[in-house]
């Protein structure tokens, strides 16, 4: 299944979305600020997600790495 239709892996897409956008943010601000709108502005809004809510941010990917346990 891709992650489109098993709602546990696109909540874990979202999740590193949010990561992602905010850890550019922090590297590059002034690529991200210039582009708010626009498809581009999701990665924007995602950054601005995760600097706000940061702890619940950081308490959801400890929960999602606890539940997906590593297959070796």
């Amino acid at each position: 299944q891709t992650a489109l239709f098993n709602f546990q892996s696109l909540l874990l897409v979202i999740l590193l979305l949010i990561c992602t956008s905010t850890y550019l943010h922090q590297l590059m601000p002034a690529i991200l600020d210039r582009n708010k709108e626009g498809v581009r502005g999701i990665f924007w809004k995602c950054a601005r997600i995760g600097e706000r809510l940061s702890p619940y941010i950081s308490l959801c990917c400890v929960l999602m790495a606890a539940s997906h346990p590593l297959s070796l």
